[in-house]
Order: structure tokens, then C-alpha cells, then sequence
């Protein structure tokens, strides 16, 4: 909106007639809190986590429509939950510079986010940066005192909330996840930059769970750990336009960690070019009982850029050789279809189906699969799984 500046010759009727009704009517029942406002610093240096609360406080109370801004410059920021429920439910965050946590990894390491919202409904982050300052943990987690080292903090997490929309907002660095959807309603995620180094431990770009009707879209993506991750109780999933990598592919799981889980269904995920990544569309399940399932999957359009594990699903995870070794996997893994997918493996098993000998895959199918090894065929296996093919499809199924 340009700003009209009134003199002695512009009346109040004046002003109405020079912005027309329409933008008047969005004028006046909308409210505007800038963090510098309330002491907010871009230097780089000043903490300015308690003036980002208030704009937030003052945003979340009123009955208007209501704009966070953060202008150009360098926001240092600790631990900060935006809270609501708020009495409107139109709130943008609008960021033109870009939030820095501390540089000492331990100030917000032992929390599990970041920047948190919880309870919101109807919120709207546009633009801007958010730098995790990350470096220093992951060299702490690589090296051999990586069991003094903390957890880790998600630099973006949405936490019971509805009606969210993320927009062209780049994460940089982050020290664990980038960006944890969890417990969430109708949440659009589009035009997400993430950046962090390839081995940057656990650094998934975007994590969802116990969420419905999420979608991410038209998102470059390059991490240390999963492009996007999916936990249970995920359903009606859209996921594309992505470039992944590098990174380790897009999963869904680990699934099954515990007896008693709500299941994935109806997750759709096309358009996708994966990078030079450790895997492309894996399914990964605990090798031990539980209730869970994965069901109505749908991989679809994707190009494989030298991927050391295009397709996988992968029932025997056991990354702590605990409580799992020799045991099967109880998640049922039901119609997965793979349609329209090219390129090339850097192994030679491009296709791996490793499925659970009590719950086999089943409904499996695979259509105009294409993925070769240095020039050549690549190979298939499978074990315990179930479908049928059709086009054509190289290497040869093995269902």
C-alpha cells in the first residue's frame, strides 16, 4: 500500500476517495505492529525476543486484522512461542529481514524449537530469513563429544494450529528440523527455501505429524537429513514442485516406533527432482509390532539425479539395534503407487522392497519406471512384497 501523506488541503473524505472504498475498508479494520516499535534492534546483536512478544501480544488481542513487521536488518532472537487463540484471525507476519538465534548453540539447544506458534488460527508468515546458527552443534554432534552435546533446537515449529500459510521464507542453518508441523489443520507451505550443509545431522527441511491437509509446494530444499518427513497420523498429504537435495530424500517414517500409532493415508507426492541425495521416496518402518499402517501413497513425475537409493521401503529400520533386531514390522503397508519415475541410481539395487514377513507390502504398483546404473539396467529386489506393473518398467519387477 503507498503511504498518502494528508495536508491542510486533504480531508478525511479526500483521503477515501484517493485510496477508493475497497482499500479504505481494508485500511481502516486492519492494525500494524512494527517490532522496532517496541524496541526491537536489527544490528545483529541487541536481543530483541521481548519485542517481537509484545508486537505478537498486541496482534493476537486485536479484533482487527493485524501485520507483525519486521523490517530490514538483523533480529537476535532466543526461545519465543507466539500463543494464541487470538481474537482475529488474520495475522501476517511479514518479515523483510531475518531472525538470528543466539550464536552459542546452548542458549536454545535444549529446547525443542525455536520460534513456535501454538494455538493459532489463521496466520500468515510472508518473506524474510530465519538463521538457525547451527554450525557449531552440528561440528559438536560429528565429533567424539557428541554425547555432551544438546539435542537441538526445530527452528520453526507450528504446534495445535489451523489455517496457516508460509511464504517465500528461507531457513538457514538450522539446528535440528527446519520446519516441524505438528498436531495441524489446512497448513499451505509454499515457496520454502531451506539451506543447511549435507552433513548437518538431523536437519530434516520440513517435518509434518499428526496433521491433516497440509501442503507444501514450489520449494527448494537442501539439507543434512530429510528433504520432508512424514510421521504418523499424517493424512491428505500434498507435496510438489520440490528440488531435493542434498539431503536424504523424502520419507515417510519411521513409522511403527511405537506399539500404539496413528496411521498415514492419502499422501501425494509429484513433481519431484531429487539431487545427488542419499535416497528419493522411501518408506521406512521400525522393525517391531505395532498397529499402524501407510496407506494410498501416490509417487508420481519424478526425475532421480544420480540417487544412491531411488525406491525403498525399508521395514527393517533399527538405527539403535534395540528392541527390534529379529522382530517384524506390524505396520501394514497397502497400495503404493510409483508412476512416472526416471533417472539414475548410483547403486546398482534401484528398486528395493523390503517388506515385513507377518504384514507384506500389498497393492504395490509400479508404472513407466525408468532408472538405469552407469549406463546400464539397474536391479530390482523385493521381499514380501506384493502388485503388479504396468508399462514399462526398468529394472524388471520383482513383485
Amino acid at each position: 500500500m503507498a503511504i498518502i501523506h494528508l495536508d491542510n488541503n486533504h480531508s478525511l473524505l479526500s483521503l477515501i476517495l484517493l485510496v477508493g472504498l475497497s482499500s479504505w475498508s481494508t485500511f481502516v479494520d486492519a492494525s500494524s505492529y512494527n517490532v522496532v516499535d517496541f524496541g526491537g534492534k536489527g544490528d545483529g546483536t541487541t536481543d530483541s525476543t521481548q519485542a517481537f512478544q509484545t508486537a505478537w501480544t498486541n496482534a493476537c488481542a486485536s479484533t482487527k486484522k493485524a501485520t507483525i513487521y519486521v523490517p530490514r536488518g538483523r533480529y537476535c532472537l532466543q526461545n519465543v512461542t507466539f500463543s494464541g487463540p487470538c481474537k482475529n484471525k488474520a495475522i501476517i507476519f511479514r518479515i523483510d529481514g531475518s531472525m538470528e538465534a543466539p550464536s552459542d548453540y546452548l542458549v536454545i539447544g535444549n529446547s525443542a524449537a525455536w520460534v513456535v506458534f501454538r494455538h493459532v488460527d489463521g496466520m500468515t508468515i510472508l518473506g524474510g530469513s530465519l538463521d538457525g546458527k547451527g554450525a557449531a552443534l552440528w561440528a559438536c554432534k560429528n565429533s567424539s563429544y557428541n554425547a555432551l552435546c544438546p539435542t537441538g533446537a526445530t527452528t520453526l515449529e507450528f504446534s495445535n494450529s489451523k489455517n496457516v500459510v508460509v511464504n517465500n521464507l528461507k531457513s538457514l542453518n538450522s539446528q535440528m528440523f527446519h520446519v516441524a508441523i505438528n498436531g495441524c489443520e489446512n497448513v499451505m507451505v509454499k515457496g520454502l527455501r531451506v539451506s543447511a550443509s549435507s552433513n548437518s545431522p538431523n536437519t530434516d527441511g520440513i517435518h509434518v505429524q499428526s496433521s491433516s491437509n497440509v501442503t507444501i509446494i514450489n520449494s527448494k530444499i537442501g539439507t543434512g537429513d530429510d528433504c520432508i518427513s512424514v510421521g504418523p497420523g499424517v493424512s491428505n498429504l500434498q507435496i510438489q514442485n520440490i528440488s531435493c537435495g542434498p539431503g536424504h530424500g523424502i520419507s515417510i517414517g519411521s513409522l511403527g516406533k511405537d506399539v500404539k500409532e496413528i496411521g498415514v493415508q492419502n499422501v501425494t507426492i509429484k513433481n519431484v527432482v531429487f539431487s545427488r541425495t542419499e535416497n528419493g521416496v522411501r518408506i521406512k518402518t521400525w522393525g517391531k509390532p505395532s498397529n499402524g499402517f501407510a496407506t494410498d501413497i501416490v509417487f508420481q513425475h519424478i526425475v532421480m539425479n544420480n540417487v544412491h537409493n531411488p525406491i525403498v521401503i525399508d521395514q527393517n529400520y533399527c538405527p539403535t539395534h534395540k528392541g527390534c533386531p529379529g522382530q517384524a514390522s506390524g505396520i501394514k503397508i497397502s497400495n503404493v503407487t510409483y508412476q512416472d519415475i526416471q533417472g539414475t541410481s548410483t547403486t546398482k539395487v534401484a528398486i528395493m522392497f523390503d517388506c515385513s514377513p507377518t504384514n507384506p507390502c500389498i497393492g504395490i504398483k509400479l508404472e513407466n519406471v525408468s532408472l538405469t546404473y552407469k549406463n546400464q539396467t539397474a536391479e530390482a529386489r523385493c521381499n514380501n512384497a506384493r502388485g503388479i506393473v504396468v508399462g514399462q518398467v526398468q529394472p524388471t519387477a520383482c513383485l
